[in-house]
Formats: C-alpha cells, structure tokens, sequence
C-alpha cells in the first residue's frame, strides 16, 4: 500500500517555488517600505560606504569614513546646479532614465569610441546607496527597480539632497557637508561657482583626483562645468523642484 503520505518530487518543486515566491514579495515590500522611509529619514550611511570602509581597512589603511549630513537647503545652490551641469542635465524632467543619453553612448561605441556612462543622478543614488560597484546585468537590473522606486516614492528636490550627500567626493570623504570643510575650510553654503565646480570636477574618480590639490584636468574639466551651467541658465534651472 503506498504512503499516503510520501512527498513526491513535484511536491517538493512546488514546496521550493512557493518558498522562493514568499522570499521574493518579503523582499519586495521590505524595499518600498525602506525606500518609502528614506523619503524623510536621512540615511546613516550608504552600501558604497560600507565597502570603501571595509576595502580601506583590509588594505590597511585605519582611516573612518568621513560623512556629515546637510540639509538641500544648507548647501549653496550653485552646488546642485554644478552636479547637474555636470552629470546629468535633464535631471529635471526624465523618469530616472535619460535615454537620449543612452542611445547617444551606444552610438560613439558603434563608432569605435570606449563605452562611456550614462547613469542619471536618480541611477547613481540607487546605486550608491543599495548596491554595489560593477557593471554586471544582475547589479544594473537591481539598479534599474531602485531607480523607478526612488522616482516613484521621492519627488526631485530629495533626490538630489541624498545625491548631495552619499557621493563620494574625495578619498573617503561623503558628501558636501564634509567635503566643502575638508576641501574649501567653509560651510557648503558658503561654496562659490567656481568652487562647487571644482568639487564637481572630481566626481568621476575622488579618490583619484582632489578638490584640495586639482590636476590641470580637473581644472579643464572646472571650466567645462562652469559653462555648462551658464549655458542652463545659473541655479534658477532647479528653482522648480
């Protein structure tokens, strides 16, 4: 007489399915809640902190992170201005994606041309503060779900607050609160035009290139963010957010 009460192995694939199922709608809820949250809860530190954190000590370098939240309101508007200029112009008005940018990549690495980025400031939070560096499909899927949440749950202004304040902006050092102290020796209210541009300037690599002391590209590239943001008409492109 067979047993009744025998688990077939079908019944166990349907066992596993509904497990992972559970897993992936506890995952799913647990993200728009912590992203929800974060719409008004300052965030302590981020995942690319952590990893430059534990990176550093492994290396042997005993330095702390250094991290100072500041309020949008707290930082000179001619530093938003200056990251947008520089990293992603129509911030105002793309849903997370800029795909005239995009598409534009993808034709100068037709031509021959090395693949550059073209990650939206909404792209860059959710990696900066979720995830983790590299260019795998799994980490730009992820990427991809945290930045429509982010643009869902988020309107514009708190954005570019959390943008301004988990970036990376010299080796170790997070944020504008911090780095325009470390950098300038002043408050990031009290940063000019041509400094929030030379703290732009060293986003693409910080821990490489230094505000303090700027190689003649980081001052080339000071110059070409200066332009760019004259060209968009000062701080009052962003006077709508």
């Amino acid at each position: 007489m067979a047993n009744k009460n025998k688990i077939t192995f079908p019944d166990r694939i349907k066992s596993i399915l509904k497990a992972a199922l559970k897993f992936i709608l506890l995952l799913f809820v647990l993200s728009v809640v912590v992203v929800f949250l974060l719409r008004w809860i300052n965030p302590v530190t981020s995942s690319i902190m952590i990893q430059r954190q534990i990176s550093a000590l492994i290396e042997g370098d005993f330095r702390f992170i250094s991290y100072k939240w500041v309020s949008y309101d707290n930082v000179s508007p001619e530093l938003p201005i200056a990251i947008v200029a520089a990293e992603d112009q129509n911030f105002p008005n793309h849903f997370g994606f800029d795909f005239d940018q995009i598409e534009k990549a993808l034709e100068q690495h037709e031509r021959g041309r090395k693949l550059r980025g073209a990650s939206t400031i909404t792209q860059q939070v959710a990696k900066n503060l979720f995830l983790w560096e590299g260019r795998s499909f799994i980490r730009k899927g992820i990427e991809a779900y945290f930045t429509v949440l982010i643009e869902l749950l988020w309107d514009k202004k708190r954005i570019l607050e959390v943008h301004l304040n988990i970036a990376e902006m010299g080796d170790l050092i997070f944020g504008a609160g911090i780095a325009s102290l470390i950098h300038f020796r002043k408050t990031p209210d009290k940063l000019t035009r041509s400094q929030a541009a030379l703290l732009t300037a060293t986003l693409p690599n910080p821990t490489r290139y230094s505000a303090s002391r700027p190689s003649n590209y980081v001052l080339r590239r000071q110059a070409w963010i200066i332009r760019q943001v004259n060209a968009l008409g000062g701080k009052n492109y962003l006077k709508d957010l």
